[in-house]
């Protein structure tokens, strides 16, 4: 997730947490809702994710490198118009399913709105802060507990498995050949057996020290004009999908 935040100073980054997660997922409840037919919803979700990468600083290049994530997607987008079944339609000369476009395009547009609403989050909210957002917005006690040890804990274990990959190439192992697949695979092994003892210790060591389950509340609560302005980009996609139903 740190890779993921980019720290500044925008109304953008200032905004609670809570506000901001909300925002994200009533932007994306709204796309997942727009029919596959609304070009111009899509396009108009765009430009409303546009003016908010402007308001917080997101150069396009970084938002386009993080979004290769969803590539797998992309790739059965492009798939389906050659092997779906249904109607065709000529495209410089080729008979492409009309079933398969659509489906593609539903993927595409979608998966790739989606994900550039979840790096907008990630980009202008600090991963502690999003775990106190959660927490704000009552989530759970145990998901709340769960994700701030994940994020805790994960450069942890990922220097640990540095460590034992510096260690296992030192002793003469080589990764690149694939007759010592076993040994990586017994490394991972390994990890995990490690990575679970730590969590042992670490759960131990704050139930020593008082630790009840509960995650001291440090987000206070936003006032209604805070709401108001982090909810617009929200607000607007809603009106985008009610505009485009009715139409």
């Amino acid at each position: 997730m740190d890779l993921l935040h980019r720290p500044g100073d925008t109304a953008v980054h200032r905004l609670p947490p809570q506000v901001k997660i909300v925002a994200a997922v009533l932007t994306v409840l709204c796309v997942v809702a727009t029919p596959r037919t609304g070009f111009v919803a899509f396009a108009l979700y765009f430009l409303v994710l546009s003016a908010v990468w402007v308001a917080a600083r997101i150069p396009p290049g970084w938002l386009a490198a993080r979004a290769l994530i969803e590539t797998p997607f992309v790739l059965l987008a492009f798939v389906l118009p050659f092997v779906a079944s249904g109607p065709t339609v000529d495209v410089l000369g080729l008979a492409l399913s009309e079933p398969g476009l659509l489906a593609g395009w539903n993927i595409l547009v979608k998966g790739t709105l989606g994900v550039l609403v979840s790096l907008t989050l990630a980009a202008t909210t600090a991963p502690r802060d999003l775990i106190l957002g959660l927490q704000r917005l009552r989530v759970p006690a145990m998901v709340i507990t769960i994700a701030t040890l994940m994020l805790r804990y994960l450069d942890v274990i990922a220097a640990e498995a540095r460590r034992m990959r510096t260690a296992r190439i030192s002793r003469g192992h080589d990764p690149r050949f694939l007759w010592q697949l076993g040994a990586t695979a017994r490394g991972i092994g390994t990890l995990f057996v490690r990575s679970y003892e730590r969590g042992e210790r670490v759960h131990l060591a704050m139930v020593s020290r008082g630790w009840s389950g509960v995650l001291p509340e440090e987000v206070r609560p936003a006032r209604g004009a805070v709401w108001l302005a982090g909810l617009a980009p929200a607000v607007i996609a809603a009106g985008v999908l009610g505009a485009t139903l009715l139409a």
